[in-house]
């Protein structure tokens, strides 16, 4: 079956019905393995120059991040009794980069929703997604997490309906509307930058409102 440009209408059929599905969830697949793959390349891009610029380094006594007040965060810690004049140093060092990759991941979740602003619902998205961050989970409102789609169901019909595992797929992409019969869409809170995920209908109450329809005709 060949994508079309023009909108598909819903299928009577339930085998076409099934056929559409399948190649949706093939595109979206396609469309986030893509993006994926082109996120791990911008991250790779930044630590190797993040790496690059470590090496280099020469001058150790101006920083972006004030020293003192590091420090006095260490001193917090009771049983610290003694700071060398490095350890500092290498704190700026670290938390600078730590909020230049998370900066990047919450940016990549801003672009994958049609928006120019970094907002706090991108950072959480970045917490949630990357396995390294999960220390700072339970600082994540619970509210940003059900922003911008972090807490949507999957697109597409039911994992056994298709034959694949639970965890194929992916956690939420973009659908072109007029590609998805029979779903509803989800729109972000942004005005004007409507969030393209998608979910499918339950088959149940696309069955229960088959009946009515039939009982209803025979009155018009």
């Amino acid at each position: 079956m060949e994508p079309s440009s023009q909108p598909v209408p819903f299928p009577a059929n339930p085998a076409q019905l099934s056929a559409q599905h399948q190649l949706v969830y093939q595109q979206a697949q396609q469309f986030h393995q893509q993006l994926q793959q082109q996120q791990q390349q911008q991250l790779r891009e930044f630590w190797a120059t993040q790496m690059e610029e470590i090496e280099q380094a020469t001058d150790f006594k101006n920083h972006t991040l004030p020293l003192a007040r590091i420090k006095k965060i260490m001193k917090a810690d009771e049983d610290v009794r003694m700071i060398s004049a490095e350890a500092p140093v290498v704190f700026a060092k670290a938390c600078e980069v730590f909020i230049l990759e998370l900066t990047l991941r919450s940016w990549m979740h801003t672009e994958e929703n049609k928006r120019r602003t970094l907002q706090k619902n991108d950072i959480a998205a970045a917490i949630t997604r990357t396995d390294i961050y999960d220390f700072l989970v339970d600082i994540i409102p619970r509210d940003d997490m059900k922003e911008e789609g972090l807490g949507l169901p999957r697109v597409g019909l039911p994992p056994a309906a298709l034959g694949a595992p639970a965890d194929a797929y992916p956690p939420y992409y973009y659908v072109p509307a007029q590609q998805v019969p029979g779903v509803g869409m989800m729109y972000g809170g942004q005005q004007g930058h409507p969030v393209a995920y998608a979910w499918q209908q339950p088959q149940g109450q696309q069955a229960e409102e088959a009946p009515e329809e039939q009982q209803q005709s025979p009155s018009n």
